[in-house]
């Protein structure tokens, strides 16, 4: 089958500059004698003018260079579209990309776009909203939002924008409504979990998949900051392993289980985060996966 590309490039992402990447893309695509289109990522996430495009030229892949927020944009917005979706990792987490064991080095992940195999995954729904990797309430949503107001990116800046919250940070209130059983808790925060990665390679679901059909939920519950501390970390070492939602109890310093579905009442109004980018806080969040949506370019 004859390919098409379409090359969808976030000059912000990240810390590297893009106009080399432009470049290599450009070489390595044209040496296959692949054709190609390239556009730059848009500030609005709403990427349904290319529709037409992708008919019109019979688009192929929509290749991605960018973070898991605009991975997410792009693919929420054109999933429909018959073509397969391949990744070059620039942001500063790369979650999904790590995941899914794409490279960072642009060059092999452009050997993956050129010869890697399309898989189905799975993404999933806040309300209305599509995410193909991460969201979470809480902690790490506040430090998405500062980072996301700080003028330098990178791990460096990620760090630090951590640090400073984890001093200042307050548990919050939710109401969790499972089929069969509800839980109303205080916690730091609530992680839901497509893919195993915070990014980073920073694991907060150690028993996540892709294409499982199922989110991990990850609540940490603990009374106090050193609690917080340890639990994360054990957390993130994959000490824990998911219980039975029969189990869920908030005695637990950290509430670790697979689901399909859920609701959460955030009562006292905790930030969100979507794939790592700030998004406005919601009252009720009705969060459901949605079963093997899109087509990935991973190794073969």
């Amino acid at each position: 089958m004859s390919r098409h590309i379409l090359y969808i490039i976030n000059p912000i992402a990240g810390t590297r500059t893009k106009k080399g990447l432009q470049q290599l893309i450009e070489k390595e695509t044209a040496a296959r004698q692949i054709p190609y289109e390239i556009f730059p990522s848009v500030a609005g996430g709403d990427y349904s003018f290319l529709i037409p495009i992708i008919k019109e030229k019979k688009i192929t892949d929509v290749v991605i260079a960018g973070g898991d927020g605009t991975v997410s944009q792009v693919v929420g917005s054109l999933m429909n579209c018959n073509v397969n979706f391949g990744i070059i990792p620039c942001g500063s987490g790369n979650g999904l990309a790590l995941a899914a064991k794409i490279y960072k080095e642009p060059v092999k992940a452009l050997d993956i776009v050129f010869n890697g195999k399309a898989s189905a995954i799975d993404g999933f729904y806040i309300n209305d909203r599509f995410a193909c990797m991460l969201c979470g309430l809480g902690f790490d949503a506040k430090v998405a939002h500062d980072f996301a107001d700080q003028p330098k990116r990178g791990l460096g800046t990620y760090a630090k924008m951590t640090l400073k919250n984890f001093f200042s940070m307050n548990q919050h209130r939710f109401l969790i409504q499972l089929e069969n059983t509800s839980i109303e808790t205080s916690a730091y925060f609530i992680s839901i979990a497509n893919g195993n990665q915070f990014g980073n390679n920073f694991t907060i679901a150690p028993k996540a998949s892709l294409s499982d059909g199922l989110l991990d939920i990850v609540i940490v519950t603990n009374k106090n900051k050193i609690s917080f501390l340890l639990q994360t970390l054990k957390q993130l070492a994959g000490w824990n392993k998911p219980h039975p939602t029969s189990l869920i109890t908030e005695k637990r310093g950290v509430l670790y289980f697979q689901t399909d579905s859920l609701t959460v009442k955030n009562i006292s109004g905790a930030p969100l985060h979507i794939d790592g980018d700030p998004a406005e806080t919601m009252e009720e969040l009705k969060i459901t996966v949605s079963k093997s949506c899109f087509r990935l370019l991973q190794p073969a």
